[in-house]
């Protein structure tokens, strides 16, 4: 569902026919174009998208007679129709306006072309249907890399971040994270427009990185990329020392590489999370440190086999 003035809003449009709806009962970011409807033609009629009018079928109607044309439109407004756009601001059609009245359906005008209204409408509602979920963590931009910092509270997370944003990355969000899901692998994070840009540094209170660090220092929304969980050192666990296998955590759906970083008195994390950030960047550009160290005691191990 979509909410009525933030459609109208977003997308510049005017009311030709204002409905009684405060919600749009639109749930996929497609729309549909009912040429082959008003030809008659109602097989997969996607009546449960946005239907959108263009110079195509608003010139057929026009130049079918006006009982064809009144029929045609009857049995189209029989459909549970989300709503209706007319683009290049052509006029609405005097039988139109009576069946969008008389169901309920709200038609909006815009002037802009089609296609482009198309596109930035998709976007939209790609955007706004997006599945959803909020996190405890911290994201900042490192590197190009968008970094989800999780763990437990009071272990680091946000003096990481703060030391990262000192060094010149980007803060995004802290403590809480927005994740929306925008493609089939692909996440967004940012953070609650109440608390955009603070940080809560315990002993020292709240900050504002933008009026502190300036305007460099922010991001509005990133791309979320791979995540690193830091936990306390625990005597006795087992940690990846190699990185010979890449581990995943889901959100949403979606895989995400993994990293659990151990912590403990004396260690620069800043600096750690610098190198996790360029290191994901080179095995995202096929190159793997521990598979090439891997390959070199291989080759090492077969020339001594071929000596002895």
């Amino acid at each position: 569902m979509v909410r009525e003035v933030d459609f109208v809003k977003a997308l510049g449009l005017e009311r030709v026919v204002a409905a009684d709806v405060k919600q749009l009962p639109i749930e996929v970011s497609n729309s549909n174009r009912p040429g082959m409807q008003f030809a008659d033609y109602w097989d997969f009629f996607a009546y449960e998208r946005p239907q959108l009018l263009g110079k195509v079928e608003m010139t057929y109607l026009s130049q079918l007679d006006e009982s064809t044309r009144r029929a045609r439109l009857k049995k189209y407004f029989s459909y549970p129709l989300p709503c209706i756009i007319i683009t290049r601001g052509y006029p609405c059609f005097d039988e139109m306006r009576v069946y969008a009245a008389a169901h309920n359906v709200p038609v909006y005008s815009t002037k802009r072309e089609t296609t482009d209204f198309e596109l930035d409408m998709i976007r939209f509602l790609q955007d706004y249907l997006a599945p959803r979920e909020t996190r405890h963590g911290v994201l900042v931009n490192v590197y190009g890399t968008g970094m989800l910092i999780t763990g437990n509270s009071g272990v680091g997370k946000s003096e990481a971040a703060l030391e990262l944003v000192k060094r010149g990355h980007q803060l995004v969000a802290d403590d809480v994270v927005d994740i929306r899901r925008v493609g089939e692998n692909r996440l967004i994070g940012e953070a609650p427009e109440l608390v955009r840009h603070f940080m809560e540094i315990r002993g020292v209170g709240i900050i504002d990185i933008a009026n502190m660090y300036g305007a460099g220092a922010i991001m509005h929304s990133k791309t979320i990329d791979m995540r690193v969980h830091l936990e306390m050192w625990q005597s006795g666990k087992e940690y990846d020392r190699l990185g010979l296998e890449q581990n995943y955590c889901e959100i949403l759906g979606v895989k995400l590489p993994s990293l659990l970083l151990p912590i403990h008195p004396g260690r620069n994390l800043a600096v750690v999370l610098e190198v996790a950030a360029r290191n994901m960047r080179l095995k995202q550009m096929g190159y793997n440190a521990a598979d090439e160290l891997t390959r070199r005691h291989m080759e090492r191990a077969m020339r001594a086999g071929e000596e002895e």
